[in-house]
């Protein structure tokens, strides 16, 4: 018989006289005549509670089934005279899948912390809250995709394994088949030439550059995948190992850049609350008591557009009022204090900055008339501060040689980049979004290793 998700049975709008639903058990009470199973299958917060009388032939399989365990229930889908629920099915038959330890098995009837729950990452997406958030976060997939189709974005997929920097911060993993007990070694170095790639090759902070190429032949693009940073920081807002979304546009500029990085944000805000409304509201009720608020902000309002000399600007006028552990200084990048005044304080709604310093970015930003900044935007939102970073790229190829020459790049690593400038060049714009940024976002959670089933951070690749 085919298995019916326990969703589908919640919403069904009559009762079923033959249903079979497979689940974990989440509680179970018993008592002299019956027993009632809370079950759960992972495809929504609520559990269905199963009746098994004890006249029920296969009702000895209780004995067997504790908290955890994994049954098999067969019976009729009836209305539920209990408070909070509309359905509950009155078992026929059930069978015990898989046991669960009742001594060992760590997700009881009680409140775990985060900490505790993510040493059992194994087993935190049986609970409320991870179940919830990872449910969101398969939404929160498709609606990224569905927001780029419905406007034309072709989805490219770029390389994992990269020999340029993109970002040119040099914090990047290094890929080797080398034997790194004995390496081979020329002139005192590493021989990569020797390696698989026949030099050195690293996983990719960003698709930006690959996708920058498709954006110049195909139009607009977006590539949503993996990327890596080897930054030995220990905050709650970094990981070595993230997800990006990465949208190119040709013939764009920077305000191009800005309108779908607006528009992408509402979107997904409204998608979210629209199909994922019952787990945002646990978020809503046990993490962040403002989120209601917080994403009605994003999605009622249309963000503040400032320049960087104007932000640093509204962040020194601040003070002594506003005490910042960081100064606010032209030259400097924002830091999430400042980023966070200005939105949370100063204008209580988004705001993206733009035009930032050009000492303070990568080289593939265009250089504006001033010679002194760059097209380069942040879009900064309430309770996190940057959640996209974006410019207009530059297209002038002389502009672009002397920035590659000015920060010490490589030259022949960038020569296929060049090219794009050499053949039909175009003004073109683009940004990223740190994809478990707006997952924390949307959900209040406060911790990126909490938004990434299986966290790789600083000393931890567990799982």
């Amino acid at each position: 018989m085919e298995r019916t998700r326990v969703v589908q049975a919640l919403r069904s709008t009559a009762p079923v006289d033959d249903i079979q639903i497979m689940g974990w058990v989440r509680t179970k009470r018993d008592s002299k005549q019956f027993t009632f199973l809370e079950v759960n299958d992972g495809s929504c917060l609520k559990n269905i509670q199963v009746i098994v009388d004890s006249d029920v032939p296969s009702y000895s399989e209780l004995e067997g089934i504790n908290t955890g365990a994994s049954v098999r229930l067969r019976g009729k889908l009836v209305e539920s005279p209990g408070k909070g629920q509309k359905w509950e099915v009155q078992a026929t038959e059930i069978a015990l899948i898989g046991a669960a330890d009742p001594e060992g098995y760590p997700l009881q009837k009680k409140r775990h912390s985060d900490e505790f729950l993510r040493t059992i990452a194994q087993l935190r997406p049986r609970t409320n809250k991870y179940g919830a958030l990872y449910r969101i976060r398969a939404e929160l997939a498709q609606a990224i995709h569905r927001f780029f189709h419905e406007r034309g974005f072709y989805y490219v997929h770029t390389p994992i394994i990269t020999g340029s920097d993109c970002e040119g911060a040099g914090e990047m993993f290094q890929v080797t088949s080398l034997d790194m007990n004995t390496p081979p070694r020329a002139n005192g170095q590493v021989d990569h030439s020797q390696d698989f790639f026949g030099q050195s090759a690293m996983l990719t902070v960003s698709g930006q550059l690959s996708a920058e190429v498709l954006a110049c032949s195909l139009g607009n693009v977006y590539t949503f995948g993996p990327t890596f940073r080897a930054e030995n920081s220990n905050t709650p807002r970094h990981a070595a190992e993230f997800w990006m979304v990465e949208p190119e546009m040709a013939f764009a500029d920077l305000k191009d850049d800005i309108d779908l990085a607006e528009a992408f944000l509402q979107y997904l805000v409204t998608h979210i609350r629209e199909h994922c409304s019952e787990d945002l509201d646990l978020f809503t009720r046990f993490v962040d008591k403002e989120l209601s608020a917080t994403l009605d902000n994003i999605a009622e309002n249309a963000f503040v557009r400032l320049p960087y000399r104007e932000a640093v600007e509204i962040l020194q006028k601040a003070r002594p009022k506003q005490a910042f552990e960081y100064e606010p200084t032209f030259g400097e990048d924002l830091q999430t204090e400042h980023e966070r005044y200005l939105t949370e304080t100063h204008f209580q709604k988004p705001v993206v900055v733009y035009d930032y310093p050009k000492s303070i970015k990568p080289f593939y930003m265009r250089v504006n008339d001033d010679q002194e900044t760059v097209a380069a935007m942040d879009v900064l939102v309430p309770r996190v501060g940057e959640i996209i970073g974006g410019s207009q790229r530059e297209e002038r190829l002389e502009v672009l040689e002397g920035r590659i020459a000015d920060m010490g790049l490589p030259r022949e690593e960038y020569e296929w980049y060049l090219d794009l400038r050499r053949y039909g060049t175009v003004p073109h714009a683009g940004f990223g979004m740190g994809f478990e940024r707006v997952l924390m976002f949307l959900t209040g959670v406060g911790n990126i290793r909490d938004a990434v089933p299986f966290p790789r951070t600083p000393g931890h690749l567990h799982f």
